[in-house]
């Protein structure tokens, strides 16, 4: 059957079958990681539960696809290959509840207009299977062969007819690459089917089938390590509208580009830079700039809610509510995380340096070996009020840490002094930089900066919310002077900077008065403070778009916060650790940054060989 081509003044001329084909190998068929998706998505429909993917020459060459499928008649062997020949939809009402992968038919028409394509194929129930070539479009055998159940289908040659598009294809390594990652996605999204891809003679990629119920992360784990899958947190929520289950990974898991992540919807796998983002504004400010996180999603809804034929390799969706499913991404996975552990594990990956006992200091309360004008007493009291109204988040933490008995201590300044008075609990700092603590399934590592950055930031951020914050008085007012630019800002932004706790007002000309900063930050100049912050307030407008609420709490944060290097007392680092332990967020700086790593037991005596 022809085409006919029409343009303003009429009709030009009659397209042929393969003509058209050709051109709509040029939608279907970008690349040979293209012909790979079709035939083993193809593959699926047919029931396989067993997907071998072999290649030559990055696919130029050759691209076979062998399964164990429901495999095709003669006569189904032959009309495959026509243009809009589909067994997947049979009326106009099929297209609203979509649920196999392919379904346009124009895939196999277009991937045989442009390569030399061979067929064998037989159902369960022939007793012969068919042998189908078709060169450039055209039919050269149809015969019976033998042939076991399922399909084998090889594309050798691709665009040899079609030089310019072949010459257009990028150097092996990258289209291997293309490969490689849509071998993954299927894998991903099927892990009741094993699945294997060799290039080249050798073995790129083996994942047999998975055995329970947490085939999924064992899936994960064959595809992309087993480092990887450890560090996953586990993603499950389920409407009357939609649900979604998978897995993201641990903020320390972020990747500096977007090519691990993997959304699947109703089994497809589909890029949306919309719920992408979902995903990444739901951690907060666990992640550093212009990192992305690893996960790997899976959301099902009626098929009617969600059209999957607005792209013409289906690679693209859109949902009847994209504002609402957004929003439910986003609020299920910023639940998992805040349900996680969080804490990241010392392993090979992350490295340990050696501990040496000299640059191990124990701060009791009675080593003297600072004055007290030397020590930082700016450290905030532990909020022993707040955590007995039950404040103190319910967190994996939470028992490791204290154990269950001092869970149920009437308040925190009790179990606080509980846990100093029988010995139970001590803190070390390292080279005056990190604190250190045992656990009873190891050690904890902190970094003071990063926690009280942490803690200012939280405190800013309700402050802001509620206008109001608290402030510890200056002994002596400070005037200060600012440059003009600085001094438009200041004025700017001062209703803000008085609901974190700052005490300000204008003094005349370009000149404030200062009479207290918020209890938070440690002690300091106000001069010194307020020229920094205003600094870093303005680097933050330039660098993200945040509001200015969020930018200013992450200014005072960073400019507020103890200095890596303080020495602290005791007290400081116990206050320290339980203040950051009611933050919502305590694994991360609000940069993005740890602000604890968790080293096993485990870890310890492999470390030292037992």
């Amino acid at each position: 059957m022809a085409e006919v081509r029409v343009d303003r003044d009429g009709i030009i001329e009659v397209m042929s079958d393969i003509l058209a084909n050709k051109i709509a190998a040029g939608e279907v068929v970008q690349r040979p990681a293209s012909v790979v998706k079709e035939l083993v998505e193809n593959a699926i429909d047919a029931g396989a539960t067993s997907v071998q993917v072999i290649t030559k020459s990055a696919g130029r060459d050759l691209i076979q696809v062998v399964d164990n499928g429901s495999g095709m008649s003669a006569a189904d062997a032959t009309a495959c290959f026509h243009r809009h020949a589909t067994s997947k939809i049979r009326a106009i009402e099929d297209l609203e509840r979509i649920r196999t992968l392919g379904f346009r038919g124009e895939a196999l028409a277009s991937i045989a207009a442009v390569s030399r394509v061979e067929l064998r194929t037989r159902r369960q129930e022939d007793a012969v299977g068919s042998l189908v070539r078709i060169e450039g479009g055209v039919t050269r055998t149809l015969e019976p062969c033998a042939a076991p159940a399922g399909s084998n289908v090889a594309v050798r040659n691709l665009f040899f007819n079609v030089p310019a598009r072949r010459n257009f294809l990028k150097s092996a390594a990258t289209e291997l690459k293309h490969i490689v990652e849509t071998v993954q996605f299927l894998a991903l999204s099927n892990p009741s089917i094993a699945f294997e891809l060799h290039h080249d003679h050798s073995e790129i990629l083996a994942v047999s089938v998975g055995r329970d119920a947490d085939s999924v992360r064992q899936r994960i784990s064959a595809v992309f390590g087993d480092a990887v899958g450890r560090d996953l947190v586990s993603v499950s929520e389920s409407t009357s509208y939609l649900t979604m289950h998978g897995f993201v990974g641990r903020p320390e898991r972020h990747r500096k580009s977007p090519s691990e992540q993997f959304l699947f919807v109703n089994g497809r796998i589909v890029r949306s830079r919309y719920l992408a983002h979902a995903v990444k504004v739901a951690y907060e400010n666990m992640l550093p700039e212009a990192a992305y996180p690893f996960f790997v999603l899976f959301i099902d809804l009626d098929p009617q809610h969600v059209d999957v034929n607005v792209h013409p390799t289906k690679a693209e969706v859109k949902f009847d509510d994209e504002r609402g499913v957004y929003g439910f991404v986003k609020a299920v996975v910023k639940k998992a995380l805040g349900m996680a552990d969080l804490i990241p594990q010392v392993s090979d990956e992350t490295g340990f340096p050696g501990f040496m006992p000299s640059v191990f200091t124990s701060l009791d309360e009675g080593d003297n070996r600072m004055s007290g004008q030397e020590r930082d007493r700016s450290w905030p009291a532990f909020d022993g009020a707040a955590a007995a109204e039950g404040s103190a988040p319910e967190s994996s933490w939470a028992d490791a840490f204290y154990g269950p008995d001092e869970l149920t201590a009437s308040g925190g300044e009790a179990r606080l002094e509980r846990r100093l008075s029988d010995g139970e609990v001590r803190f070390w700092q390292i080279a005056d930089y990190y604190v250190v603590t045992p656990l009873r399934s190891g050690l904890l590592v902190i970094d003071p900066s990063g926690a009280h950055q942490r803690i200012i930031y939280e405190h800013a951020l309700a402050s802001l919310d509620s206008g109001r914050g608290l402030t510890q008085q200056l002994l002596f007012p400070q005037t200060i002077e600012f440059p003009a630019g600085d001094f438009d800002l200041l004025c700017e932004i001062m209703p803000l900077l008085r609901s974190v706790g700052f005490e300000i007002e204008e003094f005349g000309g370009r000149s404030v008065i200062v009479r207290g900063i918020p209890t938070d930050v440690k002690q300091a100049a106000a001069e010194h403070l307020l020229h920094e912050l205003l600094e870093e307030f303005r680097s933050g407008m330039r660098n993200g778009p945040v509001s200015r609420e969020e930018n200013l709490a992450r200014s005072v944060a960073k400019r507020g916060a103890v200095r890596p290097g303080t020495r602290m007392a005791l007290a400081e680092m116990s206050a320290l650790v339980d203040q950051l332990f009611l933050c919502s967020s305590p694994y991360t700086c609000p940069a993005g940054r740890p602000t604890m790593i968790r080293v096993s037991i485990e870890e310890l005596a492999r470390r030292f060989g037992r």
